[in-house]
C-alpha cells in the first residue's frame, strides 16, 4: 500500500493521466492550464495492491496568491509519498520549466513519465528520454494518458516500488473528494470548456447548501463585467451547465447556480485560503 505523487507543470496531462490509472473520473479536465488547484487523490485497488495517487496542480511562475498557494501545495505534496512522477509532455520539449520541477525533486525516488506520445513522433518522444536522462531518475516511461499506451506498464512498476502494507480504502472507493467539492469541480470544469482568455483563472466554485435534493453552488469571478459572460445571454451558460451536470448528479437533485463578484479575489490570500485552495 503507497502513495505516488504526480508533479509537472500546468498542462502536461497529470489529471488525465490518474483517470487513466484509476480508470475512473476523479480529477477535472481541461485544455487550459492550471485546471488542478487543489491536492485530488485518487484511489486504485487491485489484487496486489492498494496505489493511491496524488494529484497536484501545476507548477508555474506564481504571479497571484492564488498561484503561489497551488505551487505550496504541489511541492507539499512530493515530499510524503512513497514514488513521484515527474510528468511532462512529449510534444513539448524539456526546458527550463520542466529542469525547475526536477530540481526539486528527490530524484532517487522519481518516475520521468513522457505523457501525450499519442500526439508525438517517435523522434519527439526519444528526444525527451534524452533530454531528461541526466536526471538519474528511477525509471522512465512513456504513456499516453488519452489511449492506454504504457499505463498498465507503469502501474506495474508502481507496485514493485511501493511498501507493503494493509489496503486504507474500501476497494469500491476511487476518491477521497467529498460530493460537495466535486460538485463544484465539476461546475468550474464546464465553465473552463466555454469560457474563453483570460477569464477561466477569474473563475472559482464552491458549494454553499448540499442535502439530497438540493444544491447551491457559487460561481464567483473578480469583476462585474465577468458575471455576464459566465451568465450568457438570457442564462444560456448556466443553463448548458445544468445540462451537462443532470447525469452526474443524483436523481432528482436540482442544481441551483450563483454567479457572484468578489473583486480580485485570487490577488487576496485571505479569499484564495477561504476557497479552500
Amino acid at each position: 500500500m503507497g502513495f505516488v505523487s504526480l508533479v509537472g507543470r500546468p498542462n502536461v496531462g497529470k489529471s488525465s493521466l490518474v483517470n487513466a490509472m484509476i480508470k475512473n473520473k476523479v480529477s477535472i479536465v481541461s485544455d487550459k492550464p492550471q485546471t488542478t488547484r487543489t491536492r485530488i487523490r485518487g484511489i486504485l485497488t487491485r489484487k496486489d495492491a492498494q496505489i493511491v495517487f496524488v494529484d497536484t496542480p501545476g507548477l508555474h511562475k506564481a504571479v497571484t496568491a492564488l498561484g503561489e498557494t497551488v505551487n505550496a501545495t504541489a511541492l507539499d505534496s512530493t515530499t510524503d509519498v512513497d514514488v513521484n512522477c515527474l510528468v511532462i509532455d512529449a510534444t513539448q520539449q524539456f526546458g527550463s520549466g520542466d529542469q525547475w520541477v526536477a530540481d526539486r525533486l528527490d530524484m532517487a525516488r522519481t518516475i520521468v513519465v513522457v505523457n501525450k506520445i499519442d500526439r508525438a513522433s517517435p523522434a519527439q518522444v526519444l528526444n525527451q528520454l534524452q533530454a531528461t536522462a541526466s536526471l538519474h531518475a528511477l525509471a522512465y516511461f512513456p504513456v499516453s494518458a488519452s489511449t492506454g499506451e504504457g499505463v498498465e506498464e507503469l502501474i506495474a512498476d508502481l507496485v514493485q516500488r511501493i511498501p507493503e502494507g494493509i489496503a486504507m480504502y474500501p476497494a469500491e472507493m476511487v476518491s477521497e473528494t467529498p460530493g460537495e467539492i466535486w460538485i463544484a469541480e465539476l461546475v468550474r470544469e464546464q465553465l473552463l470548456a466555454v469560457t474563453h482568455d483570460e477569464l477561466p483563472y477569474s473563475i472559482a466554485t464552491r458549494v454553499t447548501e448540499f442535502d439530497e435534493r438540493h444544491v447551491r453552488c457559487e460561481i464567483i469571478v473578480e469583476r462585474e463585467s465577468q458575471k455576464g459572460m459566465v451568465i450568457g445571454k438570457g442564462g444560456a451558460v448556466l443553463s448548458a451547465v445544468r445540462t451537462k451536470l443532470k447525469g452526474a448528479l443524483p436523481k432528482g437533485m436540482k442544481l441551483e447556480l450563483i454567479v457572484v463578484v468578489d473583486k480580485n479575489w485570487q490577488h487576496r490570500r485571505d479569499r484564495v485560503e477561504r476557497l479552500g485552495y
